[in-house]
Order: C-alpha cells, then sequence, then structure tokens
C-alpha cells in the first residue's frame, strides 16, 4: 500500500513565497507588473463578489499571474454548479485556504477532571478562476477595464480623500520616508518629490500601516526591540502586503521601493524559521488595512469614488 503525504498549508503556502523571494520578487507585488492589467490590479473576488482577504488574497494573485487570468473572480466548483455553468474538463484549481475551529477533551493529570479546549486549524480548498468555467452568467464574462494611471505627479482624489481621513499625524519635509513611534508620527518628503502620484500614494500606505501598530491602536511589536532584528523584519513584512492591499482596494499601481532588496534576506530567515509567519503577516496587514478602511469617512470615500 502507498502512502500519502498530507502537505501541511502552512509549509506548502510558505514553500512558495520563499522561492518568489529567493529569486528577488516580492510576490505581492508582483501582479503590479502586468502590461495587461495597465500597472493595476483589484482585489481577488468570490463568486458573490466580496473581495477574498489575508493569505488567499496574495495566493490567488501569484495564481492568476501564473496563468494570466485577467478575471478577478474564483470560485469552487459547486459554486460554479449552483450559478448553471460547469468548470472545463481538464482544468486545474488553485488551491487556498481557511481557518476553521474545534475542541478537544483533555483529562487534567492531576485532578482528574476533564476540560473542553478549543482550537484553529488551517485547511485547503480549491477555486477556479471564472476564465476555467464555461456557461458563467454575463456578469462574470466581463471584466471592467482597469482605469488609466494618472500621469505624472497629479493629486488622486480617492486616494486623497482616504489618507485625509485617517488621523495620523503627517510631515512632509527631506528624504525619508518612516514612521515614528516615539513621536507617534510619519513623516514623508514633499509630494512633489516623488516620480508620480501612485509611488506617493503607496508610499504612505505602508507608512500608515505602520502607524496601526502603535499601543493605542493595534498594538502589534512582534517582541521587537532593535533596528534590523526579527520583529523588525515581521513589522516590514505587514507593511509591505498592507501596502500592497491598500493599493489594490485604492485602484493604485504599486511600484517597488527602492529599499526592498535589503529586506528580502531578513524576510527570508523569518520564513525559513516560523512556517507560520507568512499567514500571520497577512491577517495582520489585513486587519491593519481594515483598521483604516473603518478610520476613512464613508461621505468622504463615496463623494471622491
Amino acid at each position: 500500500m502507498t502512502k500519502t503525504t498530507t502537505i501541511d498549508p502552512h509549509s506548502r503556502i510558505t514553500d512558495r513565497i520563499i522561492a518568489e523571494l529567493e529569486q528577488g520578487i516580492r510576490p505581492w507585488a508582483k501582479p503590479w507588473s502586468m502590461d495587461k492589467l495597465a500597472g493595476r490590479v483589484t482585489r481577488p473576488l468570490r463568486a458573490t463578489g466580496e473581495p477574498y482577504r489575508g493569505i488567499n488574497v496574495l495566493l490567488l494573485w501569484l495564481e492568476g499571474i501564473a496563468s494570466g487570468y485577467t478575471s478577478p473572480t474564483w470560485m469552487t466548483y459547486r459554486q460554479a454548479q449552483a450559478l448553471g455553468a460547469q468548470v472545463r474538463k481538464g482544468e486545474k484549481g488553485a488551491p487556498i485556504v481557511y481557518y476553521g475551529s474545534g475542541s478537544k477533551t483533555r483529562t487534567d493529570e492531576q485532578s482528574g477532571e476533564k476540560r473542553e479546549e478549543g482550537f484553529r486549524f488551517l485547511k485547503s480548498y480549491t477555486v477556479f478562476n471564472a476564465e476555467q468555467i464555461e456557461g458563467l452568467p454575463e456578469r462574470f464574462a466581463t471584466t471592467e477595464a482597469p482605469a488609466p494611471v494618472l500621469p505624472g505627479i497629479e493629486r488622486d482624489a480617492r486616494a486623497e480623500a482616504f489618507f485625509a481621513s485617517v488621523p495620523a499625524e503627517v510631515r512632509h519635509g527631506g528624504d525619508r520616508a518612516c514612521y515614528m513611534i516615539g513621536d507617534d508620527r510619519i513623516q514623508l518628503p514633499p509630494f512633489e518629490a516623488f516620480e508620480d502620484s501612485h509611488s506617493y500614494y503607496t508610499t504612505r500606505g505602508h507608512e500608515t500601516v505602520h502607524w496601526t501598530r502603535h499601543p493605542t491602536r493595534l498594538d502589534r511589536s512582534f517582541g521587537r526591540k532593535s533596528w534590523g532584528d526579527e520583529g523588525y523584519a515581521r513589522e516590514e513584512l505587514v507593511a509591505e502586503i498592507g501596502a500592497a492591499f491598500l493599493a489594490a482596494d485604492l485602484g493604485l499601481a504599486l511600484e517597488p521601493r527602492a529599499d526592498h532588496a535589503s529586506y528580502i534576506a531578513s524576510w527570508l530567515q523569518v520564513l525559513r524559521n516560523d512556517k507560520r509567519a507568512i499567514v500571520q503577516a497577512a491577517a495582520h496587514a489585513e486587519r491593519a488595512v481594515a483598521y483604516l478602511h473603518h478610520l476613512a469617512t464613508p461621505a468622504d470615500m463615496q463623494e471622491a469614488a
């Protein structure tokens, strides 16, 4: 009898991300290199139109770029059938994950008492891109053409409204972009110092994700004690992924930060030492972006959209 080996979802995901990083590629930025999308992507969407979140965003971006899909919609085999459609024969699905919960009974060795203990687990399931499915309703067959990338250094109304709604102190001047937790403020070069508006907004997004780590907000530290340690690398990973999520939500083109290459070695070390790190980083990034969206004033955002 042949014994089958089940690959832990954390290991499978981490190995794939590591393979990309070893080539000098940030997986969360790779989709923006697609010419057919004019430099922009959106979050992957469920059959209901609801966006995927967390690590599944990265996984489906990677699957989409690898296969050249332009549709953002992904669904399970059964969801396609429920819509009166059918996955084409021979098509290979993309594995993504979800968190489940359960409980088990433990017996205390000293007292002999039994108690229920809860736990969470990560489980894989398979989805297919809309372009792999025949007979879908018309709304899935058409992909909205992406808006053209803004030329030069023009302001973007939607991004301006979003960041104006976040009550972070932001000062402009000098040539550094950073978040200073001691002063609880963001420092950015002047808007005009950036090559284009998208570079400014995505840099501001990166630093604003860092802003959410303050103890009065999401209180995220990863045990960070000094510049360049493991906690620092984990926080940079969160900010990188969070900036990519924000870029997708705001319709911005994401350009590699000039200093990103120096972080790759530290990210690789973190991921090799902890197979859960990338999933956790994506979850923290999702939480940070959700926090920022919650702060944004709905009326202002709708008026600017």
